[in-house]
């Protein structure tokens, strides 16, 4: 029992370093972990209190191995174990309040954010090693990502259920209760409370995040995705009290919404995305809001950005952007925004702070199908989904593209059959517009690093096509029109 009592010591030697765990709480955390692997003596040494590595990922697979080899859990249930001892040895939900708290006063948002993030590296909430392994690239403005530690999510029907437990405890996988709750290795999760729109809300990073401090704010109460006047407030209110990160919302509908409609919530972090950095196309004023600008960002999907040092400003256009595409209708576009099946139209906003003031940038979606797009007409066309199939969400919709983790294997073995001039096999047959457009693209000359850089451009030239394909205005100047209507005129 030696090694499994000098790795428990290691990492509580790591949780004094790195996560706050007092000396005076040493022994009762010892035995907290005893009792979780049930075990009732304790032969160690005290000198293994040492200070050890800055992440667990080694501390925790030296403890795997000499748990297991004392037949203390099988390898089936590692990860149980794994994040069990991870959430004995970490501070209680309060502390973490606490702590954040005062450094949010003392120090500021940003610094109060980047230590809650970074405790959540270390706590192994965050799987950051698991990130950090996902390959990441820009390419014709948009960046791209393939994650390979989540499984592609294709099922929008599972969206509306928000993952629900079979249970019903807690009620989906998003809920408060689920921190510390053991039965979806939850121990290490973290949350901090905020207040948004006079609600209590929570804040809490994404263990598979897709971006630099990606996370979730998140309403306490168990209620379904809506986005109304309240929506823009409680936005705003979220940068005012993190003015260094960007917050938005998915569309409350399935197939161009998230993977949890079922609970209200918002995803932002701590990543400007490109959506947010493209220039004004046009730019529009109104005599009604002075010292307010609209902007049509250049922008593949249809995107009405609001920019305004005057948060009534914001709100006011936000919402009446919001009601007027909840009912406009245009046969000649194919849109209509519902019929007796139900509702069609919502919009996703997203906002930041800058010099300029707020930018609010509104996305107009449409999950309207038909007999030829019967997965969305403004969703990715059937000629991208080996791409991707998924929901075109609020982060696609700002240029930052989750690919599934299965490409990195079929789009590598593309690239060797273009090296070695061969052509497409039997199993990737669906993939001849992507072996078509890298081979156009590289030429004759076909060595690997030429491949490599023609594949990431041609993924780079389906994914702007993608937006292209969910603008429900394929024309700037109809969406110019859509705000002339609201007494908005292009500045000259």
């Amino acid at each position: 029992m030696e090694k499994v009592y000098s790795s428990i010591n290691a990492l509580l030697a790591y949780a004094h370093k790195n996560l706050n765990l007092s000396k005076k709480n040493l022994n009762y955390v010892r035995n907290s972990i005893f009792r979780l692997l049930k075990l009732n003596s304790y032969s160690g040494d005290e000198k293994d209190f040492v200070v050890s590595d800055e992440t667990p990922e080694k501390l925790l697979d030296e403890f795997t191995k000499a748990c297991i080899a004392k037949n203390l859990f099988r390898v089936d249930d590692a990860e149980y174990y794994r994040d069990g001892v991870m959430g004995e040895i970490m501070l209680l939900p309060d502390a973490v309040q606490s702590l954040f708290e005062e450094k949010y006063t003392k120090d500021g948002s940003a610094t109060a954010l980047d230590w809650f993030y970074d405790y959540s590296i270390k706590c192994n909430y965050v799987a950051k090693a698991l990130l950090d392994l996902n390959p990441r690239f820009t390419s014709k403005g948009l960046i791209i990502t393939i994650n390979k530690a989540k499984p592609e999510f294709r099922d929008p029907k599972k969206a509306l259920s928000g993952n629900a437990a079979k249970e019903g405890y807690p009620k989906c996988n998003i809920c408060n209760e689920n921190e510390g709750f053991s039965g979806r290795n939850k121990r290490t999760l973290r949350t901090i409370d905020i207040m948004l729109g006079g609600e209590q809300w929570f804040w809490q990073y994404s263990p598979y995040g897709y971006f630099y401090q990606h996370g979730i704010a998140v309403n306490y109460e168990h209620i379904p995705m809506h986005i109304d006047r309240s929506t823009f407030e409680k936005l705003l209110d979220f940068v005012d009290m993190f003015p260094t990160y960007f917050i938005g919302c998915n569309a409350p509908l399935e197939r161009i919404g998230g993977s949890v409609l079922a609970h209200d919530h918002f995803q932002g972090g701590g990543e400007i995305l490109p959506m947010h950095k493209a220039k004004a196309f046009y730019t529009m004023v109104n005599s009604k809001y002075p010292d307010t600008l609209v902007e049509i960002p250049d922008w593949k999907g249809t995107v009405i950005r609001i920019v305004s040092m005057v948060r009534r400003n914001v709100e006011e256009i936000s919402e009446n952007i919001r009601l007027k595409w909840l009912l406009y209708k245009n046969p000649a576009f194919g849109l209509i925004p519902y019929d007796e099946k139900g509702i069609y139209h919502a919009i996703s906003p997203t906002v930041i702070k800058t010099k300029r003031g707020y930018e609010m940038n509104i996305i107009l979606r449409s999950n309207l199908t038909s007999s030829e797009y019967p997965d969305g007409i403004f969703h990715a066309h059937p000629e991208y989904h080996m791409i991707k199939k998924e929901s075109i969400g609020l982060i696609e919709a700002q240029g930052l593209f989750i690919l599934p983790g299965r490409l990195e294997k079929q789009l590598g073995e593309i690239q060797t059959l273009i090296v070695q001039g061969k052509p497409l096999c039997a199993t990737l047959q669906d993939f001849a517009l992507v072996y078509n457009e890298v081979c156009e693209r590289v030429g004759e000359n076909r060595n690997i690093k030429k491949v490599h850089y023609a594949m990431k451009e041609t993924l780079g030239s389906i994914c702007n096509a993608i937006l292209e394909n969910t603008a429900v205005f394929k024309d700037k100047s109809t969406t110019v029109l859509f705000m002339n209507d609201l007494g908005f005129d292009v500045l000259l």
